[in-house]
């Protein structure tokens, strides 16, 4: 075991946890909070990819850069759904559903690559569908705008993006993490540019920019580079498990911190949901290594 991949590893997920708890404390809205999510990516991780000389042994391919590019938009609007449902309902919730995304792998799969569901992974799928029910709860939510207004709708969208960035990042094969996260997030610049408020900056706090500045460098870039320095140092089955440090630092932090307490029934849900999702990211060891190495995006 190469205990310093596997401690860079878990620093990366444990830090990656927190990006709810800072993004609440930014005070700015998610389509901003992205775009400089997006200008630090893009420089830190543009920075190190021109340092470690990697620009010199990429392979370009016309379709895969493509690829890499519309995978760029729906990681942007992953990320724009997540931060939408961080500002209108708790961390623990939108964590738990964004964490949908390998049922939504396997529902997508099935629908268009043609791929085989056992009954195992219906159970799964519908063992997840019964937790988010419970979470939502259907006596809250008796409209489409109850539903989009209380945070569940982005969150699941944030799921179905996410679901689709690891989709199509499989056939991403011969660029590096580097180039890729380099090209996605510079999409990312261009993209959100024509609807950010650049008034929603003025009068913040220091430790406001604080917030942001530590989203963008240290929850983006320096989590970027510790993710991949030891994602290729440690078993699959190590790396499984790790990936489970994100969304358990997320709850603690709202629960010990932000005092969120969830009720009887949605605590029965997030634990359905995690016991399918544990199910679903269980797989052979190739598969997982494919969903897992989309973790981080």
């Amino acid at each position: 075991m190469n205990v310093s991949a596997m401690i860079k590893m878990t620093l990366s997920m444990a830090i990656f946890g927190s990006i709810g708890f800072f993004t609440i404390q930014t005070g700015i809205p998610a389509v901003e909070l992205v775009f400089v999510r997006c200008i630090c990516a893009t420089l830190f991780l543009g920075g190190l990819w021109l340092l470690l000389k990697q620009h010199k042994t990429e392979i370009w391919q016309r379709r895969e850069v493509v690829r890499t590019m519309i995978c760029g938009i729906f990681l942007v609007l992953n990320w724009v759904f997540l931060f939408k449902a961080f500002e209108v309902m708790s961390i623990t919730v939108s964590i738990t559903l964004y964490n949908l995304a390998p049922i939504f792998v396997l529902i997508l799969g099935t629908l268009f690559l043609k791929e085989r569901m056992s009954f195992t992974s219906l159970a799964a799928i519908i063992v997840c569908f019964l937790g988010s029910m419970l979470i939502i709860g259907t006596q809250n939510v008796q409209s489409w705008a109850d539903f989009t207004g209380s945070g569940f709708g982005w969150a699941l969208l944030s799921a179905f993006c996410y679901a689709m960035t690891m989709l199509l990042g499989k056939g991403i094969t011969h660029l590096s993490a580097y180039s890729t996260t380099f090209i996605q997030t510079t999409i990312g610049i261009i993209m959100l540019l024509p609807f950010i408020d650049f008034s929603v900056f003025n009068g913040l706090t220091m430790s406001n920019w604080g917030y942001i500045l530590g989203t963008g460098l240290i929850h983006t870039g320096f989590v970027y580079y510790l993710f991949f320095d030891s994602l290729r140092k440690l078993p699959t089955s190590v790396i499984s498990a790790l990936v489970f440090v994100d969304p358990v630092v997320a709850i603690l932090l709202d629960t010990v911190i932000l005092d969120f307490r969830p009720t009887f029934l949605q605590a029965a849900g997030i634990v359905l949901i995690f016991g399918g999702i544990i199910y679903t990211i269980w797989k052979p060891e190739r598969k997982t290594a494919e969903l897992t190495q989309e973790k981080i995006v």
